[in-house]
């Protein structure tokens, strides 16, 4: 597994919850190749923080193999740690120290000699924008400054490989773009991989690569443009009126493939767009309701992933079905 930064094969995690066993990791594969972007996606509960935290080693895996940089997850944790930067989902600064004072504290934790951390700290606060805050206590920064100032501190032992648990949650949408900015220069300019848990789909977008995870089960691996070629047929988008009559409509209508809802909007997957465009708009009209800008736009991940979360869970279900029968 040495020609990957980040491998995991048939990877099993179980915890023992009230003499119940749950599964939260269940046969992961994965390989993630020297300096990619790789974002691991799936809604909550489904395994990411577990997944991530047994490639560490952090977590104990029950079978299974794991590694990072060719090193065993659960042999090898100093090695790993030595090469990994790493920003869980519940990272939080020491809020009482300053921004140069955190830098030097995780300088210190990670060994980092005095000469290198003064050509270092002055580096990383440059690249993170944080130079002319040095001096301002880590609790009184915004929450994007804060999560800038814990990715610098991830990188003060200059690792190969960043690893990210939702490092953007809850942060305001200008700064999760200059966080990934921030991101994209580290892989141009230092070649680092990088692998990343989100739950926001236009960050899935800025990844080489994408993972969706279900029910601790990697259900697909690929590239984002790829991820979104695999859902069928066409995307018609438009606001209606009457929201429920329109949406029942849909769903009853020949050549519709699928109907996702997205605010006020109804999203509709079709075999045909000129034949069902048509449709819709007749049923529409024959029923009263007007609606708003009925046109064809391209699908994104967020549409990609709700059908393919979809598809899944229709298939347990279904499986489960023919399992009672039996």
């Amino acid at each position: 597994m040495n020609q990957f930064a980040i491998s995991a094969a048939n990877l099993v995690k179980e915890f023992k919850v009230n003499k119940h066993v749950v599964t939260a990791v269940n046969g992961l594969s994965l390989q993630v190749a020297p300096g990619e972007t790789f974002g691991l996606i799936g809604p909550d509960g489904a395994g990411k923080t577990t997944t991530t935290r047994v490639i560490l080693g952090l977590l104990s895996r029950t079978s299974g193999e794991s590694s990072v940089l060719g090193f065993d997850s659960m042999n090898d944790m100093y090695q790993i740690r030595e090469r990994v930067g790493y920003i869980a989902q519940q990272f939080s600064l020491p809020p009482n120290l300053t921004v140069m004072e955190n830098m030097l504290f995780f300088a210190g934790v990670h060994s980092v000699d005095a000469e290198e951390q003064k050509k270092r700290i002055p580096e990383l606060l440059a690249f993170a924008g944080l130079s002319e805050f040095s001096n301002r206590l880590a609790g009184k920064l915004s929450g994007g400054m804060k999560k800038k100032l814990a990715l610098a501190c991830s990188l003060i032992h200059e690792p190969q490989v960043v690893m990210l648990d939702e490092p953007t949650l809850g942060v305001d949408p200008v700064s999760r773009r200059e966080f990934w900015n921030l991101l994209g220069n580290l892989r141009a300019e230092k070649g680092l991989t990088i692998f990343i848990c989100t739950p926001y789909m236009d960050e899935a977008e800025r990844c080489t690569r994408v993972g969706l995870i279900y029910e601790g089960k990697l259900i697909v691996d690929d590239s984002p443009a790829n991820i979104k070629r695999v859902i069928p047929g066409h995307l018609l988008e438009f606001t209606p009126s009457d929201f429920s009559s329109a949406l029942k409509l849909c769903n009853e209508m020949n050549g519709v493939l699928e109907v996702q809802t997205y605010g006020e909007k109804l999203h509709v997957f079709v075999d045909d767009v000129l034949k069902c465009k048509t449709q819709i708009e007749d049923a529409l009209a024959s029923q009263g309701i007007a609606y708003d800008h009925l046109r064809e736009i391209e699908v994104r991940m967020e549409e990609a992933f709700i059908s393919l979360i979809r598809r899944q869970k229709e298939s347990v279900e279904q499986n489960e079905m023919i399992g009672e029968v039996r």
